[in-house]
């Protein structure tokens, strides 16, 4: 991939700069419950506000199926990112359309604009049936930062189409920076030894990631509802535990290639299970009894795990080891994350995305990790392939007048 412009590499002086962010945050009630994005945004914000630019950040919340909800209304993020950056944030009763226009033409530099949800227009997710979206989103400002990592993955209107309105300057945000230099030293150039993590549910949506680890990876630890697949490929009972049958011969690929790779992959040994009644730890060799479903990894598997985890310099977590959100079905994943916080300053600890995330600061450790993804699926998907639509139409970097 070739470096890329960067918001450094561009003159604001006056200038709007069309910003997507992502603000796909959480809301109970219209209440944000965690702004962790928005946070993440802040610095890219600020340095156009100290560079003499405006802002017209650009985002979208939930999935409104292109069309009005108010359900999902960006206008809390604009109240928040005001209180966060204590001054005015402007919000746009639309994306497009003369009163929005209007709002731009009239920024000042150093002012905020907040356009509404992207999604509740079908140009967005459809950028080619809709063509004339993207270019009234253009219309708006005079360059373009993705600073939305989350979303660099879809080739949506405002991450990939519009970047052709601005073949010069379309540069990646400070959040998107960090996220490809963590990341990508994770698929470049890891110290060894490296472990990575992979959980979740379903092995359907991460075999090919696994693929993509193991040939730089030297350690893959399973764990999560997607080891049911693999015990169910080595003919283990799994009672009632999800499985994936449609998988079980790609389970069994995976289980060859560690065996004669120098990536080793580690299954759990024991597993905590339930029937809704009652619950009990297992090992997986003695087989899970019929009306019982596994639903964490047991103590001898988070021993083993821990004492693998701390000979490596490198680790990459994607995936909860159990059903986190339902103690004590969480223990192994927060005993894997203290693990994990244990070696602040003696390795590299990676976390990518949604649920793992989630866990980590429930545990109270994310302090201590070199990086928390803001991209679950992205963070998946350029660990596969290298590179992502959003970041491939960006302006390659060069000197610019």
């Amino acid at each position: 991939m070739n470096q890329k412009l960067t918001i450094r590499d561009i003159n604001l002086q006056g200038k709007k700069a069309l910003i997507r962010v992502d603000f796909n945050v959480p809301l109970e009630k219209g209440v944000i419950v965690d702004d962790s994005r928005i946070q993440a945004a802040l610095p890219t914000i600020q340095y156009v506000l100290e560079n003499g630019g405006s802002a017209i950040l650009m985002s979208h919340l939930g999935r409104p199926k292109g069309k009005r909800d108010a359900q999902f209304s960006l206008a809390p993020c604009a109240k928040r990112l005001s209180e966060l950056l204590n001054r005015k944030v402007m919000m746009a009763p639309n994306c497009y359309g003369s009163e929005v226009v209007g709002m731009a033409k009239q920024l000042q530099p150093g002012e905020i604009l907040l356009l509404e949800n992207l999604r509740f227009h079908p140009g967005e997710e459809k950028p080619v049936d809709e063509p004339s979206f993207v270019t009234a989103l253009a219309s708006l400002g005079d360059l373009y930062v993705d600073d939305a990592f989350g979303s660099a993955h879809r080739p949506h209107a405002s991450v990939t189409a519009i970047t052709q309105f601005f073949p010069e300057n379309s540069a990646m945000g400070f959040l998107m920076e960090r996220e490809i230099n963590y990341l990508g030293s994770v698929l470049k150039n890891p110290t060894p030894p490296f472990c990575a993590i992979l959980g979740g549910s379903k092995i359907s949506t991460k075999f090919k990631v696994i693929e993509a680890l193991m040939k730089k990876a030297d350690l893959l630890l399973i764990g999560g509802a997607m080891a049911f697949t693999f015990f169910k490929a080595e003919n283990y009972a799994i009672g009632d535990s999800l499985v994936e049958d449609n998988f079980i011969n790609v389970a069994r690929e995976l289980m060859d290639v560690g065996t004669q790779s120098r990536c080793k992959l580690l299954l759990p040994l024991d597993v905590v299970i339930t029937n809704g009644k009652e619950q009990r730890t297992i090992l997986l060799k003695n087989g899970i009894p019929a009306g019982f479903k596994g639903v964490d990894i047991g103590p001898e598997t988070i021993k083993v795990y821990k004492q693998e985890l701390e000979k490596c310099k490198t680790i990459f977590w994607n995936g909860p080891l159990g059903v986190f959100e339902s103690p004590p079905f969480d223990r192994g994943t927060l005993s894997i994350a203290q693990c994990l916080a244990d070696m602040q300053g003696k390795a590299t600890t990676i976390v990518g995305g949604g649920d793992t995330v989630a866990a980590i600061k429930k545990a109270g450790v994310a302090e201590k990790l070199s990086h928390l993804s803001t991209g679950g699926g992205a963070s998946l998907e350029y660990i596969e392939f290298g590179t992502l639509p959003g970041i491939e139409a960006l302006t390659n970097n060069r000197p610019l007048a």
